[in-house]
């Protein structure tokens, strides 16, 4: 798999190339849904001087931008990842926390439609499958 150029990516949202930035999306392009102590140990590998606020502040600029898609699950801290634009999913370990993508089941953008919208015009629908990964179904199998 080929790595995104990120300079272009940056320039087409009419964001300045920085080296930060640059850190931080390689970062979070190598590592999805990473949380974001995680984010800022990669981009340390990548810019060892770059500050916890210089992350924090690149990841708002990037998510803001829609170069990074911040995602929530309940009771978790927040993740980041690249795959932006298609409305996927996510299906998330209650034990270990791992996090897959999951593509929309049907449809097109947004892959569910509500039976009421109540007036609202929607243009996302967010999707979370909660369950067991792989290891972990096997280490404590259902009875």
């Amino acid at each position: 798999m080929t790595q995104p150029d990120f300079s272009h990516q940056l320039r087409d949202v009419a964001l300045r190339v920085t080296q930060p930035r640059l850190a931080v999306l390689q970062a979070v392009h190598a590592n999805p849904h990473a949380d974001t102590e995680s984010v800022i140990a990669a981009s340390r590998t990548l810019l060892p001087e770059v500050s916890h606020q210089a992350v924090y502040d690149c990841l708002r600029t990037l998510t803001e931008a829609g170069l990074v898609r911040r995602i929530m699950p309940a009771n978790s801290v927040a993740r980041y990842e690249t795959r932006t634009g298609d409305n996927h999913h996510h299906a998330v370990c209650r034990s270990c926390g791992e996090i897959a993508d999951v593509d929309c089941a049907v449809g097109h953008v947004p892959c569910l439609t509500a039976s009421n919208s109540h007036g609202f015009v929607i243009n996302e629908a967010e999707v979370i499958y909660w369950g067991l990964c792989p290891d972990c179904s096997i280490a404590s199998p259902r009875p």
